[in-house]
């Protein structure tokens, strides 16, 4: 999360009359005072003492302390800090959740000149999470942002737009925001408009740039873009760098939870695209996409597990079944976006997001792999 990049489904503000009713207090997490000669006691340490306490850095992972020295930190007027400690409130990080605390500390990033604050101050209007919900304020914020350069901003209004979420849809602005968001970088906007030149039937199809998109998107770690990528591989496999390029993407996004991916690699298996037929393995993944995706998954899976378990028998089934469900142990979480470069790791580390879990809209923040 480093900067608490939510990718999920975000004016210069009034902030005096706001701030002025919450003061900045830095919370008293029930620990003990650290005093000591190596207590931190500028920002910069304070900000990185949270991080090791975060991840567990030369010191034993405590959340609790990590919020504490992140606030500890915010309280002295550091953007980031503030950014930070308002995802922890926002999230429930060492802290129990509070969103209207969430709102007040990313206002106070906001104020200090971080665009991803207001996108995350966006989304908490969007939604009327701790502030009173107001789509169209939502709207004002993404855009203010998007001005200083924040093409997650932008991406955040195309998914306003195109889905209606808070506005009326509006498939073409919505489009022009993606565009917007795609010309900054930003890896959701890409997602999103590649998705639309390659797989929706009542759109104009360009699978270069559809391919072009996707790659830019999965290679900053955004795992949506990495299922879509390998499904537009598989289909057109005159686009691919390799043979395997397609099943090595499916790979990928099912370690990462998608169970979409675990199907189609079994589908890959069964139907010996790119490799001889395997049954096994087949039935491997389709397991594991069961496991992954529920009722949805098995009502789809049920007649092609049936007919591979009667040409496996009982005893390689229960194998593969004991296999899969070891698997499922260290991928069950589904993530929404991997970190795949240390630029962002060193003042807030993290390892991944999380896709946040039904009635929520607040990523999870994994500072680790899964073992």
């Amino acid at each position: 999360m480093a900067f608490v990049r939510c990718y999920s489904v975000l004016p210069t503000l009034a902030f005096g009359a706001l701030l002025a009713a919450t003061p900045r207090v830095v919370a008293n997490p029930d620990i003990p005072s650290l005093k000591s000669s190596s207590e931190p006691h500028t920002t910069d340490e304070q900000i990185k003492l949270a991080g090791d306490y975060l991840v567990g850095r030369g010191v034993s992972q405590d959340p609790k302390l990590a919020a504490y020295w992140y606030e500890k930190a915010a309280g002295s007027g550091d953007p980031e800090a503030e950014m930070q400690i308002g995802y922890f409130y926002d999230a429930g990080v060492g802290v129990a959740r509070d969103p209207a605390r969430a709102a007040h500390w990313y206002q106070l990033a906001a104020a200090g000149g971080f665009a991803d604050a207001k996108v995350n101050l966006g989304i908490l209007y969007l939604w009327g999470n701790g502030v009173a919900k107001n789509p169209q304020f939502a709207a004002q914020l993404f855009r203010e942002a998007v001005s200083t350069g924040s093409g997650r901003a932008a991406a955040f209004l195309g998914v306003m737009y195109y889905f209606g979420a808070g506005v009326p849809v509006d498939k073409a602005v919505g489009e022009q925001w993606f565009l917007k968001g795609a010309d900054l970088h930003d890896p959701q906007a890409e997602y999103h408009l590649g998705l639309l030149l390659f797989d929706k039937k009542d759109h104009v199809h360009n699978l270069g740039k559809a391919e072009a998109l996707l790659r830019e998107s999965s290679a900053a770690g955004y795992v949506p873009a990495i299922h879509s990528l390998g499904v537009l591989l598989a289909r057109n496999p005159e686009l691919a760098r390799s043979a395997d390029e397609a099943s090595k993407l499916f790979g990928e996004s099912a370690d990462a939870g998608i169970w979409r991916s675990s199907m189609l690699l079994g589908v890959l298996a069964r139907d010996g695209k790119g490799a001889p037929a395997d049954p096994g393995a087949a039935y491997f993944h389709f397991r594991v996409a069961t496991l992954q995706g529920g009722d949805e998954a098995n009502n789809l899976l049920h007649d092609d597990l049936r007919s591979l378990a009667a040409q496996l028998g009982p005893q390689r089934t229960a194998n593969l079944d004991a296999q899969a469900s070891g698997f499922y142990q260290h991928h069950q979480i589904v993530l929404e976006f991997v970190y795949k470069s240390d630029d962002l790791r060193a003042r807030f580390p993290a390892y991944a997001l999380a896709i946040p879990e039904n009635g929520t809209h607040t990523v999870k923040i994994l500072t680790s792999q899964p073992d």
